[in-house]
């Protein structure tokens, strides 16, 4: 599931009209609109919040955009150029859906959202906590993004089971070969040294080897991070069952399709998610 609505979620990272629609409430600069716009669900949240939520970004990189955010613009104001924004990246990308698919598909995505407890799971509280947008393709994206969260929240909360840092938990991914350090690095904005330090605490706990890839202790660790976050993120999907998950991604798929074919997502990017 995480593989089928993560592009749909990712647009509003990498769309110009995404961009553009924060830029116009006068938010400054890339990475102040992504800090803007993934918080404001929290409201005016002050710099530690976020990058304690956000757990895996540089503290310097989210105190250059927070809290000066929010004297450009309020977090309602965020929010409403993000529904705006995201939805005319995807209307154009969603219009080889068959009728009705958005419908449908919001219906399936809101019964695997009723009633769900979001407990420690705070951006996925946010965002289930705000009313849909009136717009249909941002409703959509909006359900999308809660659950996209939900399953974040329970990833983070497994890194830190894991003894984990944010970086570390970047290094170990590196480790699997999965992505390479020159893409996740400079887009989490940690120094050379940092990422130095934290490379020799993970070849001092046995979880690295000394080419950088990572020990059989390590590959260890990883899975068992993976399947603890599925694990917690496995609620929403179970509320489907199996067919009904199979009916939301068949319903999406031709959206699918068509973000991977216009290469809004870049195919090399820090999400770490697939090109294919």
């Amino acid at each position: 599931m995480w593989r089928a609505l993560e592009p749909i979620h990712a647009v509003t990272y990498f769309a110009p009209e995404a961009t553009e629609a924060l830029r116009s409430t006068g938010l400054r600069g890339y990475w102040m609109g992504y800090f803007a716009a993934r918080s404001a669900p929290m409201g005016a949240a002050s710099a530690p919040v976020v990058a304690a939520t956000f757990y895996n970004f540089a503290p310097w990189l989210v105190h250059r955009a927070i809290p000066d955010a929010w004297s450009f613009a309020a977090p309602e104001t965020v929010l409403h150029a993000r529904a705006d924004g995201v939805a005319r990246a995807l209307r154009p990308l969603a219009a080889g859906l068959a009728p009705g698919a958005v419908g449908r598909a919001s219906d399936l995505l809101e019964r695997a959202l009723d009633g769900l407890c979001c407990d420690g799971r705070p951006l996925a509280m946010a965002n289930a906590s705000l009313d849909p947008p009136d717009d249909a393709v941002a409703a959509m994206w909006q359900r999308i993004t809660t659950l996209r969260e939900f399953r974040g929240d329970g990833h983070v909360a497994a890194l830190v089971c894991a003894e984990l840092s944010g970086l570390e938990a970047h290094v170990t991914l590196v480790g699997t070969g999965a992505i390479t350090r020159s893409v996740l690095q400079p887009a989490r904005g940690f120094s050379d040294e940092e990422w130095t330090d934290a490379e020799r605490s993970l070849l001092e706990r046995g979880l690295l080897l000394e080419d950088r890839r990572l020990s059989e202790a390590g590959q260890t660790l990883r899975r068992e991070v993976e399947a603890a976050t599925d694990d917690a993120a496995a609620a929403p999907w179970a509320r489907l069952d199996d067919e009904g998950c199979r009916e939301l991604t068949v319903l999406l798929a031709p959206l699918h399709d068509a973000i991977a074919a216009s290469g809004v997502v870049p195919p090399l990017n820090p999400i770490g998610l697939p090109s294919e």
